[in-house]
């Protein structure tokens, strides 16, 4: 096995959503293939550390703000790296090759140069994956009530959603689920299942939550294109990593109003618990889209919501 080297990775990444992509330099494995920016984390250095030094040497910027993201183990045929990801999200300065490299903003939803590292594809997909994760509650409002409150969201920009309605009755839910999912792909949204594959595949739903008690009985990832997995604790995220799900949901991060009194992980804990995770985590559990950046910061890829997605802004 090659020795395995340890690199911190940065996706630079402006308020649209562009990111910025290198092209790897003549005299380097895999010249003119197309990367995330970063570069190898010295004897003594942290991850951190290395990615702002290694973002000035390479592009001529000071990092303000980089969020902790994903951790991947790729196998190059002449060495296996750890990538450990930040998302960079505030820098001084205007980027620019100071290696004679090319440089390119890129949207997630359409990568225009190539070609790319092969490393880079899950993280693509991981950039997919939008901040909010909305959960439904339609029994706070009746079904057809909270046909409005979706309408108004998906407007709003939320672009992923999980039918969630544990006491409606199958066919109703069923109705239900169907009606989400057409409003939604009508605004280029997702929307997945809470647990039950056959419901996600009959309205032509994206994928499914998985329960944790699903999660933990699995020997293989569901076959749909988007699986997601309800996690609490680090034994469920690293199954949820084992069987390459595209993210995970860890709770809960603080008191709701459905489990008053239950324990909580509070954001110290969810940080330790998600750190080195080879996927997105969302932060679920009393949250509200103003606890977004606590949650970037602690690694989470977002918030997911039952009640605060659904209000008006």
């Amino acid at each position: 096995m090659n020795k395995l080297l340890e690199v911190a990775a940065a996706v630079v990444q402006k308020p649209d959503g562009s990111f910025l992509l290198a092209e790897r330099p003549a005299g380097k494995p895999y010249a003119g293939w197309w990367e995330f920016p970063g570069g190898k984390i010295e004897a003594g250095e942290s991850a951190y550390h290395a990615l702002v030094r290694e973002l000035h040497e390479e592009l001529g910027i000071a990092v303000e703000t980089a969020h902790p993201w994903l951790t991947r183990v790729y196998a190059y045929p002449h060495a296996t790296v750890r990538l450990h990801f930040f998302r960079v999200v505030r820098w001084h300065g205007e980027p620019h090759g100071r290696e004679n490299q090319r440089l390119s903003w890129q949207m997630p939803v359409a990568v225009e140069v190539a070609p790319l590292l092969p490393a880079n594809g899950p993280i693509l997909s991981a950039l997919n994956l939008p901040p909010v994760y909305a959960i439904t509650r339609a029994a706070d409002h009746g079904a057809e009530p909270f046909m409005a409150r979706l309408e108004a969201a998906l407007r709003r920009g939320v672009r992923l959603i999980q039918v969630r309605e544990k006491n409606m009755a199958p066919a109703a839910l069923r109705a239900f689920a169907a009606a989400v999912v057409e409003r939604a792909h009508a605004h280029a949204a997702r929307v997945v299942i809470n647990a039950d594959i056959e419901l996600a595949r009959a309205v032509g739903a994206d994928g499914v939550q998985l329960t944790s008690a699903q999660l933990m009985a699995l020997a293989a990832r569901p076959d749909v294109a988007l699986a997601g997995a309800s996690c609490h604790d680090r034994r469920e995220l690293e199954k949820a990593a084992e069987l390459g799900l595209d993210f995970a949901v860890l709770s809960p991060v603080k008191p709701t109003q459905s489990h008053p009194g239950a324990p909580v992980l509070g954001w110290e804990t969810f940080s330790r618990l998600v750190e080195g995770m080879p996927m997105p985590v969302y932060a679920l559990g009393g949250l509200a889209g103003a606890d977004m950046d606590i949650a970037w910061r602690h690694g989470a890829h977002g918030v997911a919501m039952l009640r605060g997605a659904w209000e008006q802004s």
